[in-house]
């Protein structure tokens, strides 16, 4: 994995989590509308997020990727479970990193994230079609195949151990296989701030691909309630 010593805060988290969240975690974080779910989806990457089962159980098409299909669903069920526990052992030994306002409290972190995984894991058993390995920056999807891609907690959550160049190769494709890219939270794990953004936004811009960042109606890590937003409409 490339690193870089330019921006690298101790991600105390340990290995990368497997995450679980719902549809409407997904709603909140990414701004999105009934229209938005009306496209065609690509969550990049989807863990074991249940929103590519709801998406797809409403009628709507959705897709998921993420290298970790590399591996049987039960594996991945239980890695994500153990990502879940680790999670909210970090939550505890840090409160003063998170918000509790979508979650009342960290039982009810635990309920609804371990609600995800588990439709998850049935939905790609049923449909595993729907759940395609592949790991950025080299995805293998045609240009524009979707209209929506949304992708969460891995692009600038992770700068520990992920470079400006890595982010940049990874949105440049994110940007190829949609006509929009939504990227949710812009700030690092354990951090408020991001220093890397501007610098991330400018290169885009350069290369034709201008951004935007506007505030969300979610916050559960602290100073993460932004998302960043390649091509689609400006915002109104």
């Amino acid at each position: 994995m490339p690193e870089t010593d330019e921006f690298r805060p101790e991600n105390r988290i340990g290995a990368i989590l497997v995450s679980s969240r719902s549809l409407d975690e997904y709603r909140r974080m990414f701004a999105l509308t009934d229209g938005d779910l009306a496209g065609r989806l690509l969550d990049c990457p989807g863990g074991a997020a249940g929103f590519t089962a709801e998406v797809n159980a409403a009628g709507g098409t959705a897709v998921a990727c993420d290298p970790v299909y590399a591996h049987p669903v039960e594996q991945v069920r239980a890695t994500a479970l153990e990502s879940l526990r680790r999670g909210y052992a970090y939550h505890q030994a840090n409160p003063d990193e998170y918000v509790w306002t979508y979650f009342r409290d960290p039982e009810h972190y635990l309920r609804a994230r371990t609600g995800s995984v588990e439709l998850f894991a049935r939905d790609r058993g049923a449909h595993p079609e729907n759940y395609v390995e592949a790991a950025l920056p080299e995805l293998p999807f045609a240009d524009g195949q979707f209209d929506l891609v949304l992708s969460s907690h891995l692009l600038f959550s992770y700068a520990d151990r992920y470079d400006r160049e890595f982010h940049l190769a990874s949105l440049r494709e994110l940007a190829r296989v949609g006509r929009e890219v939504r990227v949710f939270p812009l700030v690092p794990m354990g951090s408020a701030e991001n220093p890397e953004l501007a610098a991330v936004r400018a290169e885009l811009a350069a290369a034709g691909l201008p951004t935007t960042v506007r505030r969300v109606g979610y916050e559960f890590q602290r100073g993460g309630d932004t998302m960043m937003t390649i091509g689609g409409e400006p915002p109104a």
